[in-house]
């Protein structure tokens, strides 16, 4: 039997969000996976992921942070992201509606949730984690963000995190702050620096015009999927029905 999918509504953040929602072949219940994503929007990028999850046994949801809409204007996506990437509870609010539509879902397994995103979606998984939700993991590409004094704390999973080496919007210091957030909160965490890569580096080039410092890099796209379905194999692995 193929991977299903639908798309599914519901409401966050003032918005009607679009989700995408992947389905593994069967009738049994499977662990699950949020995917985030970047600040631009819900695309056929995420969708793929979801689908690719799904293919691997996974129940994936490929949620939303924009109402259904895709910011092909840098500037206008900065307007929005940079005011939402500031405010802890919006994220979350966003975080726990995915969360809920996923929870919904009959074949979810509601003990084996992980949550994984790219740049905004990224960090709207690791509020999550902050907020105390109980994640077997939490996997970030480009988003290396530190969250309110202690919070981490409240971390109960493991933490994997990609940043490109070039990334200037994850700079050095960035990436300081968050491994030291990680460590002294007793988080269980890695952080993999891909060598050459700038910001967005798993995105597959754009037709339009994109931020200085964002690339896409080919290797290293392959390479961090490659980690984040290690890390899904480790933490949350898919148990085949006898």
């Amino acid at each position: 039997m193929p991977v299903t999918t639908r798309t599914v509504e519901y409401p966050a953040d003032g918005l009607t969000m679009v989700g995408h929602l992947a389905l593994p072949a069967g009738a049994d219940r499977r662990p699950a996976v949020l995917i985030g994503p970047e600040g631009p929007g819900l695309n056929d990028f995420q969708r793929r992921r979801a689908d690719a999850l799904a293919e691997l046994g996974y129940v994936a949801l490929a949620f939303d942070i924009n109402g259904g809409r895709w910011f092909s204007d840098p500037e206008e996506m900065l307007a929005y992201v940079m005011p939402l990437l500031a405010d802890p509870d919006r994220m979350r609010e966003i975080g726990h509606a995915a969360l809920d539509v996923l929870r919904a879902e009959p074949r979810t397994d509601q003990d084996r949730i992980a949550a994984i995103g790219y740049g905004t979606g990224g960090a709207i998984a690791l509020e999550l984690g902050r907020d105390g939700v109980d994640l077997r993991a939490i996997g970030t590409i480009n988003a290396v963000t530190t969250g309110r004094p202690g919070e981490a704390a409240h971390i109960r999973c493991p933490v994997w995190a990609a940043v490109g080496s070039e990334d200037p919007i994850m700079p050095p210091a960035q990436r300081e702050a968050f491994t030291a957030e990680m460590q002294e909160a007793g988080v269980d965490w890695r952080l993999v620096v891909y060598g050459g890569a700038q910001h967005a580096f798993h995105h597959p080039t754009v037709d339009h015009t994109v931020l200085p410092g964002v690339a896409y890099h080919a290797r290293h796209a392959e390479r961090a999927w490659h980690d984040v379905v290690g890390l899904l194999d480790e933490c949350l692995p898919v148990v085949s029905p006898a």
